[in-house]
Protein backbone atom coordinates (compact mmCIF):
# COMPACT_ATOMS: atom_id res chain seq x y z
CA UNK A 1 0.00 0.00 0.00
CA UNK A 2 1.33 3.39 -1.08
CA UNK A 3 1.87 6.16 1.63
CA UNK A 4 -0.86 8.43 0.06
CA UNK A 5 -3.41 5.65 0.16
CA UNK A 6 -2.48 5.00 3.62
CA UNK A 7 -2.67 8.42 4.65
CA UNK A 8 -5.99 8.93 2.55
CA UNK A 9 -7.58 6.12 4.59
CA UNK A 10 -6.20 7.42 8.11
CA UNK A 11 -7.96 10.49 7.59
CA UNK A 12 -10.80 8.91 6.97
CA UNK A 13 -11.15 7.16 10.08
CA UNK A 14 -10.09 10.39 11.88
CA UNK A 15 -13.49 11.95 14.17
CA UNK A 16 -14.25 14.95 12.50
CA UNK A 17 -13.65 17.21 15.05
CA UNK A 18 -9.71 16.63 14.64
CA UNK A 19 -9.52 17.89 10.99
CA UNK A 20 -12.22 21.03 11.95
CA UNK A 21 -9.84 24.27 11.65
CA UNK A 22 -12.79 26.29 13.97
CA UNK A 23 -10.65 29.35 14.94
CA UNK A 24 -10.12 29.21 19.16
CA UNK A 25 -11.54 32.75 20.46
CA UNK A 26 -10.40 34.29 23.47
CA UNK A 27 -12.95 36.29 25.64
CA UNK A 28 -11.87 39.63 25.98
CA UNK A 29 -11.73 41.36 29.63
CA UNK A 30 -14.50 42.22 30.85
CA UNK A 31 -13.37 45.15 34.44
CA UNK A 32 -13.17 48.47 35.77
CA UNK A 33 -10.86 50.54 37.82
CA UNK A 34 -11.75 50.75 41.87
CA UNK A 35 -9.15 53.25 43.28
CA UNK A 36 -6.03 51.84 42.54
CA UNK A 37 -7.19 48.08 41.71
CA UNK A 38 -8.16 47.04 38.57
CA UNK A 39 -11.53 44.39 38.59
CA UNK A 40 -12.01 41.51 36.07
CA UNK A 41 -15.36 40.50 35.63
CA UNK A 42 -15.47 37.78 33.92
CA UNK A 43 -12.46 36.81 35.32
CA UNK A 44 -14.12 32.85 36.08
CA UNK A 45 -16.03 32.81 32.77
CA UNK A 46 -12.57 33.00 30.78
CA UNK A 47 -10.60 30.44 32.76
CA UNK A 48 -13.68 28.16 32.88
CA UNK A 49 -13.30 28.71 28.65
CA UNK A 50 -9.48 27.31 28.95
CA UNK A 51 -10.53 24.55 30.72
CA UNK A 52 -8.26 25.76 33.77
CA UNK A 53 -8.09 25.82 37.55
CA UNK A 54 -8.84 30.07 38.22
CA UNK A 55 -6.08 30.28 40.54
CA UNK A 56 -3.27 28.35 37.89
CA UNK A 57 -4.27 31.35 35.50
CA UNK A 58 -4.53 34.07 38.25
CA UNK A 59 -1.09 33.20 39.93
CA UNK A 60 0.18 33.15 35.96
CA UNK A 61 -1.27 37.35 35.25
CA UNK A 62 -0.15 38.30 39.07
CA UNK A 63 3.45 36.77 37.94
CA UNK A 64 3.49 38.27 34.50
CA UNK A 65 2.48 41.86 35.67
CA UNK A 66 4.66 41.51 38.60
CA UNK A 67 1.57 42.94 40.88
CA UNK A 68 -0.30 41.31 44.00
CA UNK A 69 -3.76 40.59 43.79
CA UNK A 70 -6.54 38.66 45.18
CA UNK A 71 -9.97 36.14 43.30
CA UNK A 72 -13.05 36.73 45.27
CA UNK A 73 -15.93 35.44 43.62
CA UNK A 74 -17.45 36.29 40.97
CA UNK A 75 -14.58 38.66 40.42
CA UNK A 76 -10.42 39.28 40.49
CA UNK A 77 -8.86 41.81 42.01
CA UNK A 78 -5.52 43.20 40.34
CA UNK A 79 -3.70 45.50 42.96
CA UNK A 80 -2.79 48.31 40.35
CA UNK A 81 -4.54 49.84 37.48
CA UNK A 82 -3.64 48.15 34.60
CA UNK A 83 -5.73 48.95 31.17
CA UNK A 84 -7.84 45.91 29.82
CA UNK A 85 -5.46 45.45 26.30
CA UNK A 86 -2.03 44.45 28.55
CA UNK A 87 -4.45 42.05 30.48
CA UNK A 88 -5.59 40.82 27.81
CA UNK A 89 -1.87 40.22 26.27
CA UNK A 90 -1.26 38.30 28.93
CA UNK A 91 -4.41 36.27 28.55
CA UNK A 92 -3.38 35.11 25.09
CA UNK A 93 0.37 34.27 26.75
CA UNK A 94 -1.23 32.20 28.71
CA UNK A 95 -3.37 30.50 26.32
CA UNK A 96 -0.22 30.00 24.26
CA UNK A 97 1.91 28.24 26.91
CA UNK A 98 -0.69 26.66 28.55
CA UNK A 99 -4.05 26.20 26.85
CA UNK A 100 -3.45 25.80 23.07
CA UNK A 101 -1.62 22.63 21.12
CA UNK A 102 1.33 23.18 19.72
CA UNK A 103 1.35 20.43 17.23
CA UNK A 104 -2.36 20.91 16.22
CA UNK A 105 -3.49 24.23 17.35
CA UNK A 106 -6.86 23.21 19.12
CA UNK A 107 -7.51 24.30 22.92
CA UNK A 108 -9.15 20.56 23.93
CA UNK A 109 -5.90 20.24 26.24
CA UNK A 110 -5.41 18.69 29.77
CA UNK A 111 -2.16 19.73 32.19
CA UNK A 112 -1.04 16.35 33.53
CA UNK A 113 1.65 16.33 36.29
CA UNK A 114 3.80 12.73 36.40
CA UNK A 115 7.15 12.53 36.90
CA UNK A 116 9.00 14.03 34.39
CA UNK A 117 7.34 17.02 35.62
CA UNK A 118 4.71 18.90 33.97
CA UNK A 119 3.00 18.62 30.74
CA UNK A 120 0.34 19.23 28.11
CA UNK A 121 -1.74 16.72 26.62
CA UNK A 122 -3.57 17.33 23.74
CA UNK A 123 -6.79 15.39 23.58
CA UNK A 124 -7.90 15.56 19.65
CA UNK A 125 -4.03 14.79 18.46
CA UNK A 126 -2.22 13.01 21.40
CA UNK A 127 0.58 15.38 21.57
CA UNK A 128 2.58 15.70 24.96
CA UNK A 129 5.21 18.25 25.81
CA UNK A 130 6.51 19.61 28.36
CA UNK A 131 5.49 23.14 30.15
CA UNK A 132 7.23 25.28 32.75
CA UNK A 133 5.76 27.04 35.47
CA UNK A 134 2.94 24.19 36.68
Amino acid sequence: MEYQEMLARARKRMPESVLEKARFEVMKVRGHFQGNKTCIANFYQIASSFNREPQHLFKYILRELATPGELRKPEALIGAKIGASRINEKIWKYANEFVLCRDCGKPDTKLTNDSHGASLKCMACGAKHPVKGV
